[in-house]
């Protein structure tokens, strides 16, 4: 079982790595999605946190417990011709 966390984010994104590094030091077991890769857990991610495109996105237990990392995050742009 994944603890019933996942991890929303994207491969160039530092805090992403950062926050994933957390969890593997914390131990914690998760599901990741890469958002830039795979647009089924992009449309996820923006149900999850009413749009917005900062990542990392922690989720537990299906409810956003963190955006970001320490403060800080990157933003996913739209797939091209998506409006912002």
């Amino acid at each position: 079982m994944a603890d019933d966390v996942e991890l929303y984010g994207t491969a160039s994104c530092l805090y992403t790595a950062e926050l994933r590094e957390q969890l593997l030091w914390e131990g914690r077991t998760f599901a990741e999605y890469d958002v830039e890769a795979d647009q089924a857990a992009l449309k996820r991610m923006l149900e999850l946190t009413s749009g917005r495109r900062t990542v990392p996105v922690l989720v537990e237990r299906g409810r956003v417990a963190q955006i970001g990392w320490q403060g800080r995050g990157c933003v996913v742009s739209p797939p091209r011709g998506e409006a912002p």
